[in-house]
């Protein structure tokens, strides 16, 4: 079984209550998680936030939406990633960021594969980077992720699920999913407000006409737009 885990907070620095911002009368995190539910590979999906106040709202919108929640500590993400899976004991854990309405099941299918096919303990499409910024997801075993937990981790690595797994590849198993063609460059996670304006753009382009809008759909759109493209050297 495999279990979706889609972190999200309230309180971000730069651009606070993004996932709850409104495109196309619902918001943002809403949209990504009826793009996750299309994942072939994706058994049950949860949204794990945390249990201060800030998160209220959040939490209880996703109540009333018929979205599942688990709410633990604010900073120790990997301490409530695990909170969150122990009772499912699944045998993969795919982390995700609310931060990115533009995730692509099919990426996310091939990178439970990828895990699968090579026994990886950490899987992921950023080392190196080849999809655009906001495409990212890591497949974690979650029998390893339960042992990292365990470790005496700095404040960083408590916050930042992967670091512990990424950074020691001599201690743990890792494959990487790399597309042909490098679209590194492309900036399609939500931080700023520059960010969220393109987000709106290729939903408002291409979610009445097909909901469930492609990869490739949003490459089409930028080449007939480029100058709605939002470039990583540019923020």
């Amino acid at each position: 079984m495999n279990l979706a885990i889609l972190q999200a907070r309230m309180s971000s620095s730069r651009l606070p209550g993004k996932v709850m911002a409104t495109i196309l009368d619902k918001p943002m995190i809403m949209h990504q998680i009826e793009r996750l539910q299309r994942s072939s590979t994706i058994d049950d999906l949860l949204v794990a936030t945390s249990t201060e106040s800030s998160d209220d709202e959040l939490a209880d919108y996703l109540v009333r939406s018929n979205v599942e929640v688990f709410r633990g500590p604010l900073d120790d993400v990997i301490g409530r990633f695990v909170l969150a899976s122990q009772d499912r004991k699944p045998e993969f854990v795919i982390r995700l960021t609310a931060d990115c309405p533009l995730t692509d099941p099919v990426v996310i299918d091939q990178l439970v594969e990828l895990a699968r096919d090579t026994s990886a303990e950490y899987t992921s499409n950023c080392f190196p980077r080849t999809f655009p910024r906001g495409l990212d997801a890591e497949v974690i075993k979650w029998s390893t992720l339960v042992s990292v937990n365990e470790l005496d981790l700095t404040v960083f690595e408590r916050e930042h699920v992967g670091v512990r797994m990424y950074s020691h590849p001599e201690f743990y198993k890792q494959s990487n999913l790399e597309r042909q063609e490098d679209l590194s460059t492309l900036r399609w996670t939500v931080d700023t407000p520059r960010d969220f304006e393109f987000v709106k753009f290729v939903y408002e382009n291409l979610y009445a006409e097909n909901t469930n809008f492609s990869t490739d759909d949003i490459l089409e759109l930028i080449a007939r737009n480029p100058t709605k493209s939002n470039i990583e050297r540019e923020l």
